[in-house]
């Protein structure tokens, strides 16, 4: 876009002057007669391109809810993206619907020129949006996929709500030995030597702990960090890597099953909405495949793909993979045998999506007291290291 200095008048005669960003001298004229003014004199500043790699999805939700909105209402996308352009208070979603508005003026269709945002929009939603544009059905399109956008979103926070709550709990449970090994142990050791009495192998155990915590505490606090940047990197690097570490991420007791359940509703999601409009079904299993982020669930969804290419129904071809609960197999039996598969993908979706929230409330159940069963017996245990030669002691003095 370029930046231009203008000096237009008002129906009364009013001179106004000011600087505005349009595509070009004619799109500056319209943008300025909506607001009733005339043009009378322009000049050039700069030229300004910027390249949207990325926007947040919430802007994204934003984008698709008024597009879809003004669509609805009977006015052309090439007014609508150019109402949204200068209506919009983001930088971004600024030059989005500026770029847009100007490969589409320049005879680009609709479907060509979000392609050309692929950091912004998915491989799923362009082609949803070019399938709606053949089947006449772009407002329908839009509203289906603000609303898979809503649900990922909530997926997503409920993902973060199952993961953030316990390794908040374990960080603090780390910090808090820590410091009673780096701080408050090495205090009371020489009070404990002191006594003139043969430490008990709990205390013998604490204090060597507390020396290595102490000698040691930047290789503890720097080995799981590594640990994790290196099997990050030799996950990107070694496929294999990446499959067993994504295979062990179902595995996990309790937080695996619900990740599992969480995928496999996004799929069933996603693959909904692209049979509901109208993407043949080979395509909309290779989509699924590309989207889906779990190396096991991706290699089991391009199994499933390649038996249906070779002639196999499609409940039989996820029932060959021992990946895919009966629900799902029950589900797609029904839906090819009523001709309304897309509705029994919907109940699946639906199903998993109640399943999900009621599982991350029982798990969050009880991580809660088992952490605070951890915290417990370590702090048990230190307190009973430290007292229990103070204790003998005491004991002796007695007697």
């Amino acid at each position: 876009m370029a930046l231009y200095q203008f000096r237009a008048t008002s129906a009364e005669g009013e001179i106004n002057k000011g600087q505005i960003e349009a595509l070009n001298e004619r799109d500056l004229e319209a943008q300025l007669k909506r607001i009733g003014l005339l043009l009378v004199s322009v000049k050039a500043l700069k030229q300004r391109k910027r390249i949207v790699k990325s926007m947040p999805r919430r802007e994204v939700i934003d984008f698709f809810f008024q597009l879809e909105m003004l669509v609805r209402a009977g006015v052309p996308l090439l007014a609508s993206l150019g109402d949204m352009r200068d209506e919009a208070e983001a930088p971004a979603s600024r030059d989005l619907c500026s770029g847009l508005y100007e490969k589409i003026e320049a005879g680009a269709s609709f479907g060509e020129a979000v392609a050309a945002y692929p950091g912004v929009f998915s491989t799923t939603n362009v082609s949803l949006i070019r399938s709606g544009e053949v089947t006449g059905q772009l407002p329908d399109v839009l509203k289906e996929i603000v609303r898979t956008l809503k649900w990922q979103d909530e997926m997503a926070s409920t993902t973060k709500k199952l993961l953030m709550y316990p390794s908040f709990v374990l960080v603090v449970i780390g910090g808090v030995v820590f410091f009673l090994m780096i701080y408050l142990v090495p205090q009371l050791v020489g009070f404990l030597t002191n006594m003139g009495q043969e430490l008990p192998l709990q205390t013998r155990m604490l204090i060597g702990l507390s020396n290595l915590f102490v000698n040691y505490w930047w290789a503890m606090l720097a080995t799981p960090v590594l640990l994790v940047f290196g099997l990050m990197a030799l996950s990107a690097a070694v496929p294999g890597v990446r499959y067993k570490l994504h295979q062990l991420q179902l595995n996990v007791p309790y937080v695996g099953p619900v990740l599992k359940k969480i995928i496999l509703a996004r799929f069933a999601d996603t693959f909904a909405l692209m049979y509901r409009t109208g993407i043949p079904l080979i395509e909309g299993l290779t989509y699924c495949q590309d989207i889906s982020d779990n190396q096991v669930i991706r290699r089991a969804l391009g199994r499933v793909r390649e038996r249906v290419i070779n002639g196999t129904a499609l409940s039989d071809s996820f029932a060959s993979e021992m990946l895919f609960p009966s629900l799902v197999i029950r589900m797609l039996k029904v839906g090819e045998s009523t001709g309304a598969l897309d509705d029994s993908l919907a109940n699946i979706s639906y199903f998993y999506t109640r399943d999900i929230n009621e599982s991350v409330g029982r798990v969050q159940a009880m991580i809660e007291p088992a952490l605070t069963v951890v915290m417990g017996l370590i702090l048990g245990w230190i307190m009973m290291a430290v007292l229990s030669p103070i204790y003998d002691t005491i004991s002796k003095m007695k007697t």
